[in-house]
């Protein structure tokens, strides 16, 4: 059996992707990198900012922002990016070694 407290698991991915959509720059402060959620924060505001005056005046609120609804997107899937490559990462670690435990077969020299 391998011990878990040498290394903690990490956060969810799913639990880092439902704060990301709920609150944008959360998933990526969940992560442990809040200067990134921060950045995305602002890039979103400002686009947001400038698709309002480059937008149509009739445009709908989303056509509007749309700027901002594009990066919020993208801090979406950069935060569950993060998250599942993490965890992934750790599943493979702890993986890789229980599998020569038992079987007497070592790694290529």
């Amino acid at each position: 059996m391998t011990d878990r407290t040498a290394s903690p698991s990490p956060t969810n991915p799913y639990l880092v992707l439902g704060a990301a959509v709920v609150l944008p720059g959360s998933g990526h402060v969940i992560l442990g990198v809040p200067t990134r959620g921060l950045q995305f924060l602002f890039f979103m505001v400002i686009l947001a900012w400038v698709t309002t005056k480059v937008a149509p005046p009739d445009a709908s609120f989303v056509g509007r922002h749309a700027g901002g609804f594009l990066i919020y997107a993208l801090s979406i899937l950069d935060a569950y990016r993060i998250a599942r490559i993490r965890y992934a990462q750790w599943a493979h670690k702890d993986r890789q070694g229980d599998e020569g435990a038992g079987s007497g077969v070592g790694p290529h020299a």
